[in-house]
């Protein structure tokens, strides 16, 4: 039976972590915490969601928000303030520790642009550079590695800068109807 998709501004905006803190019932501890990893394995678990492996802080996280946020959504929204962690290339949040100035646009369980602050400091981008290595070890290959060809690009200078991302990859036969 098709779906139909109210496309009608403003668009819905939640905030990632906080978001699915609510919709699970749980606080997420300081993701910077080793011992997060373990809170977040056992909450997959709990909810029977197979994370492959590696099963990083990042990907436990991200296994999450799919699919108690991402899948779900039908008409427009925007999944605002990404961790740091899943943020790698993004500036830090101005007033919320830990998150990003990232946000992803989803319609119907499928993102169709993905932006972000652009992160010009060299030194906080070898930092998450170094972090993002570790995981990119342990076998994540969505993890960035270490690029110190930017960073000594970045020390030359880069002006405050923004990007996004635009575009739809249909999965399946699905089968919608646009309105605004």
């Amino acid at each position: 039976k098709p779906k139909i998709i109210d496309f009608t501004p403003p668009w819905k905006r939640i905030s990632m972590v906080s978001a699915l803190e609510e919709k699970l019932g749980v606080k997420i501890p300081d993701l910077s915490a080793p011992s997060t990893r373990d809170f977040l394995k056992a909450l997959c678990a709990k909810h029977e969601l197979e994370c492959k492996p590696p099963q990083t802080t990042a990907r436990l996280l991200d296994k999450l928000v799919g699919e108690y946020l991402e899948d779900p959504i039908l008409n427009p929204t925007f999944l605002m303030d990404h961790p740091v962690i899943m943020s790698p290339l993004a500036k830090p949040h101005r007033s919320l520790p830990q998150m990003t100035e990232r946000f992803e646009l989803f319609v119907y369980g499928m993102e169709l642009c993905n932006a972000y602050t652009e992160l010009n400091n060299p030194f906080v981008q070898r930092e998450r550079f170094a972090e993002q290595s570790k995981d990119v070890e342990a076998g994540d290959d969505e993890a960035m590695n270490k690029d110190e060809d930017f960073c000594v690009a970045l020390e030359h200078g880069l002006a405050p800068t923004g990007g996004w991302g635009c575009g739809i990859d249909l999965c399946g036969n699905q089968n919608f109807t646009a309105r605004s």
